[in-house]
């Protein structure tokens, strides 16, 4: 239909001459004297000035009727996020590994190994499992080094509060991270559970990442498994972080 009427007025254009600029401007002269602010010029279009928008406070910012609301963030799943932990980025799990620049995540094994650690440039330790009867290090395991020291005596229990440390951690990585040449590892057993939830918080709250996007950049280096309970502290933290950052 579109193509035919086309057609058509190619054809009446060639049978009959263009007006000239006299003969609209002549057209234009004998119209309506009319030049209200605001004119309907067919159903529902209007042709009209700056001043109605001025009067409004809106010429900026026009209203813009029949946007579309975003609803609000929903975190994952525990399900989902238990699927994308199951999916395996990373090929390797070695004692320690580098997960974000200058942040380490690694084992029992890599923390108690003085000499390698230097060897990396790490200078600050966060042991996740400390404890006399869990990854019993310390202060004092690294004295007469430069290492800087930070325990938490956390259990690999879905039913243990790990939350109440991922704001007080997250501050001491990124305060770590912000002097020049620190380099930190975040260490627990097995360097997949409880370690990897606070690096996971970590990148959360202090590089803005969603939770889902947090354990993607994790997984590209690292293989990690937080519990059932950990993963659902990271929900809470994931949807109140995105509600805060919507102003909710």
């Amino acid at each position: 239909m579109a193509e035919a009427s086309l057609l058509a007025l190619q054809g009446d254009a060639e049978a009959t001459p263009c007006p000239s600029v006299l003969q609209l401007e002549e057209l234009l002269r004998a119209g309506r004297a009319s030049c209200s602010r605001v004119d309907e010029v067919w159903p529902n279009l209007f042709i009209g000035d700056a001043m109605d928008s001025l009067q409004k406070q809106d010429l900026r910012r026009p209203k813009i009727h029949g946007v579309v609301q975003v609803p609000p963030y929903q975190p994952p799943t525990l399900a989902s996020l238990q699927r994308l932990l199951w999916v395996r980025r990373a090929a390797t799990l070695n004692h320690i590994n580098e997960v974000w620049p200058n942040l380490f995540l690694g084992d029992a094994y890599a923390a108690r190994d003085k000499n390698h650690l230097i060897q990396l440039g790490i200078t600050h330790v966060v042991n996740v499992a400390a404890g006399k009867f869990q990854v019993d290090t310390g202060a004092k395991f690294y004295h007469g080094t430069s290492l800087e020291y930070y325990g938490i005596e956390a259990d690999d229990n879905p039913f243990f509060d790990l939350s109440v440390y991922f704001l007080p951690v997250a501050r001491y990585i990124r305060d770590a991270l912000s002097a020049p040449q620190s380099r930190v590892l975040v260490h627990c057993a097995m360097g997949v559970s409880r370690s990897a939830t606070i690096v996971l918080a970590f990148l959360m709250i202090y590089k803005n990442m969603t939770l889902v996007d947090a354990i993607q950049t994790v997984q590209a280096h690292r293989d990690i498994c937080p519990n059932s309970g950990f993963l659902r502290q990271l929900q809470v933290l994931d949807n109140r972080l995105r509600r805060e950052t919507a102003g909710l």
